[in-house]
């Protein structure tokens, strides 16, 4: 059988997973805490894949809920999810997000592929997983741009990402005016640096960044 059915960390909600494709992991679940989203607020995921950053903001809000996906097996896979939590106020768009109109929402949340494509070599063999993994569609720059284009003044942005390319990020951000204002880095406990990094950024915000504690993933 291709597919799995997994729990979402620290939730009672299961959700189903195909093999063959990218699943949630660590930073699936530590996004889905870190994000803020208040009751009745309209939540975007930015490639949803199997809509599990969607079931984690249906526990805070009872807004609509829009999943963006380029991949149509992944709209599928969302879809199924969010008809078995019996969510009504839904919508999952296949197409490439610089394609999507829409409009402007509350709080757009985007775990997305970390890895530039610099030669063929680096890609994954599975179209599925390339896509997931590597820049081939969602740079940071096309992800910024599109984020300041759907979301709301003082809307809310939230990222998770690779702590190296946290300059990369913040050039980006900036050029599209959000403004990060919180920051958390995510560390192995096996290692002594930070692998990952937790963002929050605010649409046409003011200059302020608060850095938390790191987080310590036990293995």
């Amino acid at each position: 059988m291709n597919m799995t059915y997994d729990y979402l960390p620290g939730t009672d909600i299961y959700l189903h997973q195909r093999k063959d494709m990218f699943r949630m992991n660590t930073d699936t679940a530590l996004l889905g805490y870190f994000m803020k989203v208040k009751e009745n607020e309209c939540v975007m995921d930015i490639g949803t894949n199997n809509g599990a950053l969607l079931l984690y903001a249906s526990m805070y809000t009872q807004g609509k809920l829009i999943g963006v996906d380029v991949q149509k097996e992944a709209c599928e896979l969302a879809q199924m999810n969010l008809n078995e939590h019996h969510i009504r106020d839904f919508e999952i768009i296949h197409a490439d997000i610089k394609d999507v109109i829409h409009d402007p929402v509350d709080v757009i949340v985007c775990n997305p592929p970390y890895f530039r494509v610099t030669n063929d070599k680096q890609l994954n063999v599975s179209d599925y997983k390339r896509i997931a993994r590597h820049e081939c569609y969602l740079t940071l720059d096309i992800l910024c741009t599109s984020v300041n284009r759907l979301l709301k003044e003082k809307g809310r942005f939230y990222l998770v990402h690779r702590a190296d390319r946290l300059v990369d990020i913040c050039v980006e951000m900036r050029k599209n005016e959000l403004e990060i204002k919180t920051l958390q880095f995510i560390r192995d406990c096996e290692n002594d640096s930070a692998h990952g990094v937790l963002i929050e950024a605010v649409k046409q915000g003011n200059s302020h960044c608060k850095v938390m504690e790191e987080k310590i993933v036990q293995r």
